[in-house]
């Protein structure tokens, strides 16, 4: 029940920012004088519509509220490209139609701006942190540490009697790594004090030398445990915090797509709406709330980023036909504008596919 919990908040959050993304084209028609011909709420089958008589809008609300979308009239049809009803969207003004593309990825980060500013102003900002006992999170078969007892979920309070928790000396690592790098051939084995079910016991363990790695080891894979110390901030301070944050993680998801187109890096990992569902179901059962706002600020400042490239069938390529209809001061081939929009369209609906496919075989791997 819990589980399914998580799936719902995760694709609420994918459904939040995709409307979003469609009101930012809606109100900046509505702004610019541009007809909608239809707005809905979710996908999939009707449940309530309604006309707007002032503006000639039809207002749906359907059942699967993942998202939405946005509708002008006469967009992407070949058939009506060079029509002369005014209410067609390619005889608006050019720069009402790229104010009205425009405003669909401005949306996500101006959304991701307010939930991060949101955030710091309620938390705080990050001003230190008190370091706890580790956990071992997996044991290696026939390690030094299965063979001494250790077991998946145990935290490691004392070592040979001394405190194992926080940071060593230096406050470049867990103090419990640098007391097993310690150890030395000949030595007494290292005695580890667990908690383990809320009980406390002993496990006995010698290290081994992990030639790859130059230093003692016993097999283990660990998590440190960290309470961090926030501190009251301004409304500007979070503000400046808000910003900052998003700009580095819009900076990191460029990077990203450069590596990704240039060097193919990360394409194994390249998910669609399944995986990305999974992963903030998993991260929000892991570490809370903290990990679904984070995520939340990520994909929406991801959908945004990548919504302003040039692919066809996305913002970015319609923006680039109108700055290109701007330079040139007459309108672009309507017709074959439309043609490639829409391949581009069957080309991303074919990915969509392929991915979902390749999602699924992952999650049931």
């Amino acid at each position: 029940m819990i589980t399914v919990l998580y799936v719902l908040a995760a694709i609420l959050m994918l459904g939040i920012m995709i409307m979003i993304h469609e009101c930012g084209h809606f109100w900046a028609a509505r702004l610019t004088g541009i007809p909608v011909r239809e707005f809905a709420l979710g996908f999939g089958p009707k449940l309530l519509e309604r006309k707007s008589k002032k503006h000639d809008t039809m207002f749906l609300l359907r059942l699967i509220p993942a998202g939405g979308y946005c509708a002008f009239y006469g967009e992407d049809d070949p058939d009506k490209a060079m029509g002369d009803d005014p209410k067609l969207f390619n005889n608006a003004k050019a720069w009402k139609r790229f104010v009205t593309i425009l405003m669909g990825p401005v949306m996500n980060f101006i959304l991701a701006l307010v939930v991060a500013f949101g955030f710091y102003l309620v938390t705080g900002e990050v001003t230190g942190a008190v370091y706890g006992s580790c956990a071992v999170v997996s044991v290696e078969k026939g390690s030094p540490a299965d063979i001494g007892g250790l077991k998946a979920g145990d935290i490691v309070n004392k070592v040979n009697g001394e405190d194992a928790s926080g940071l060593d000396e230096k406050g470049e690592g867990y103090k419990l790594m640098s007391m097993i790098s310690a150890y030395r051939e000949g030595d007494d084995p290292l005695v580890f004090t667990v908690t383990r079910s809320g009980e406390e016991t002993t496990a006995v363990v010698t290290p081994r030398y992990n030639a790859a790695e130059g230093r003692m080891m016993v097999g283990v894979t660990l998590q440190g445990k960290a309470d961090y110390v926030y501190s009251p901030v301004t409304v500007f301070r979070a503000g400046k915090l808000a910003f900052d944050y998003c700009a580095e993680a819009g900076g990191l998801i460029l990077k990203s797509l450069k590596n990704l187109v240039t060097r193919g890096e990360g394409l194994e990992d390249v998910g669609g709406t399944v995986r990305i569902v999974q992963v903030i179901t998993e991260e929000t059962r892991e570490y809370g709330l903290e990990a679904y706002i984070s995520l939340l600020i990520m994909i929406s400042v991801n959908l945004g980023l990548v919504n302003l490239l040039p692919i066809p069938g996305l913002d970015g390529c319609r923006l680039l036909f109108l700055i290109a209809e701007g330079v040139l001061r007459r309108p672009m081939n309507r017709k074959l504008e439309s043609y490639i929009h829409l391949a581009g369209y069957a080309i991303l609906l074919v990915l969509f596919v392929f991915l979902t496919y390749r999602d699924i075989l992952h999650l049931f791997s």
